[in-house]
């Protein structure tokens, strides 16, 4: 094999290895990390014993299969496949696109893990966490001046499942009116993340994707052409994923009101837009943020996320329930859903922790500080942007100048010239400690590569990256099989994928993987 150059840019990096095996392969019977206590004498005297207290039907046949093992050895599994992992705080990650990977303050760190927010439960009497409901609610306040929209609702668990609660209040606002069976298209972009179509979908809409023109901008005349007296709604990210910000949105909102339809706005793009624009005066009805993204609450593997949803009075009555709201005396309630609203879109009103985090972010900052989030968002971007058109092999398709917050670019040109694809070099990055994504099917942009550097990072954090780049761009041109036999130093050289595509190898839990593998086993777990 051809021996790999080093450039004195990048950064060295081999990523730790560990022949560490899944948790339940480390079960011993009998062994314990932790012995719970019984039930406290005073509890006992008052509800009895758990077989009279607990009905029959409730009582489970068997133990629950979890793994016995000691806390030492819980600690070092759990350390070794920490080290085995990539994420924003170990690395630069501005490559996870239209994520929004940002730094999240330490201090809003310490404050979820307080006992009084890791203690609480989500059936408590409200008069119980009168502190947390007046959270949510000024929450809900600050949320309403970022956005220009009139009540939200914390309850969605993710930006899609916003959209799908959005969706729905599109469809129970013009049953409302009688117009539902009539009015049975959404309308949204092929740049747009494609949860905006599915959910919609799931609702039953026939789905109309307007194609951009040749800035990339979504097409008003053929926006024109289809909205009808069919039109229930329209969807949109803007800026688009590609970064693209349509300047023009009002008239796009304004011809789907004029044609009777809802407009909905899915805003988990916003991180350059804070302070500057609002979804309000964008003609919107409504909106979404994703608070695990754009108001620094972690990610953490899918979850616990929050996508905020707020609407305007008109909407207000088929939000998802209960909402918080504020007594006159100055007491905080869980106010129940109306009888026209869409009911619940998960099990409790939101995630405690996500909405503390989020709060404690925007009090820090204030309106001027979020406007120098945005403001940085964007020129960490463009500077990004300027230095990456001038990469052989890499372009930025469409609008040619500034791009918000982020940029859908692409390595078209290398691939051609040098047989190199996007995904080749997303595993070469992995050998210098870094990551990027390409992008979200479909590919409309060839070969694509999504970066997102938010306010988080340094023009020296930048540089890294663009360093990094560039010496694969180099390496494609000069020795590309270095680029396509990658990652060299990373945990696994190359994952086998063809199980993604087969259901039958799809083994979702440990019970299901001893199932099709190992039934001998089965039992014994």
């Amino acid at each position: 094999m051809k021996r790999i150059r080093r450039d004195h840019k990048v950064r060295k990096f081999h990523q730790a290895k560990w022949d560490e095996p899944v948790i339940f392969e480390l079960h011993r019977p009998g062994e314990r990390g932790v012995i719970p206590p019984g039930t406290e004498a005073a509890v006992a005297a008052e509800v009895g014993s758990a077989e009279d207290s607990i009905p029959a039907s409730m009582w489970r046949r068997n133990t629950p299969a979890l793994p016995e093992i000691g806390q030492a050895k819980v600690l070092r599994h759990y350390l070794r496949l920490s080290q085995e992992t990539l994420g924003s705080d170990m690395n630069v990650e501005i490559g996870q696109g239209t994520c929004t990977m940002k730094y999240i303050p330490r201090i809003n760190e310490m404050l979820i893990r307080n006992p009084r927010m890791t203690e609480l439960h989500p059936l408590q009497d409200v008069d119980s966490v009168q502190g947390m409901l007046e959270i949510f609610h000024n929450l809900d306040l600050a949320m309403r001046e970022i956005s220009g929209m009139d009540a939200f609702s914390f309850q969605p668990s993710s930006g899609t499942q916003a959209l799908l609660a959005m969706a729905s209040i599109v469809r129970a606002y013009h049953d409302s009116r009688g117009e539902g069976e009539q009015r049975d298209e959404i309308i949204t972009t092929i740049f747009s993340h494609p949860s905006q179509a599915a959910t919609a979908a799931v609702k039953g809409y026939k789905i109309i994707t307007l194609h951009p023109d040749e800035d990339g901008f979504p097409d008003l005349e053929k926006l024109k052409n289809v909205v009808s007296e069919r039109t229930a709604g329209f969807v949109v990210a803007n800026p688009e994923d590609t970064g693209i910000y349509n300047h023009r949105i009002r008239e796009f909102t304004d011809v789907v009101h004029e044609a009777g339809g809802v407009c909905y706005y899915d805003q988990a793009n916003a991180n350059g837009l804070l302070g500057i624009t609002r979804a309000k005066e964008a003609g919107f009805d409504m909106c979404f943020f994703n608070l695990h993204k754009t108001f620094a609450a972690p990610h953490m593997c899918g979850g616990p996320a929050t996508g905020a949803l707020g609407v305007t009075d008109v909407l207000k009555s088929f939000m998802p329930g209960p909402l918080v709201d504020k007594e006159a005396g100055g007491r905080y309630i869980l106010k129940d859903q109306t009888e026209v609203s869409i009911g619940k879109v998960r099990s409790f009103h939101g995630v405690a922790q996500t909405v503390l985090r989020s709060y404690a972010w925007i009090m820090s900052l204030g309106p001027d500080g979020l406007k120098d989030v945005a403001q940085v968002a964007v020129l960490n971007n463009n500077y990004l942007y300027h230095k990456i058109v001038q990469i052989r092999g890499a372009s930025a398709p469409y609008v040619q100048g500034r791009r918000l917050e982020q940029v859908r670019y692409s390595w078209k040109q290398l691939t051609d010239e040098t047989g190199v694809t996007t995904e080749d070099i997303t595993r070469r990055m992995c050998d210098f400690g870094l990551h990027y994504w390409t992008s979200h099917h479909p590919y409309i942009v060839p070969q694509p590569f999504t970066l997102e550097p938010t306010e988080s990072y340094s023009k020296e954090d930048l540089d890294e990256y663009i360093h990094a780049l560039e010496h694969i761009s180099n390496e494609a041109y000069t020795q590309p099989d270095i680029v396509k036999s990658a990652p060299h130093s990373s945990t696994v050289h190359r994952n086998d994928e063809s199980s993604l595509d087969d259901p039958k190898q799809w083994c979702i839990t440990w019970r299901a993987y001893l199932k099709k593998t190992q039934p001998e086993l089965q039992e014994q777990h």
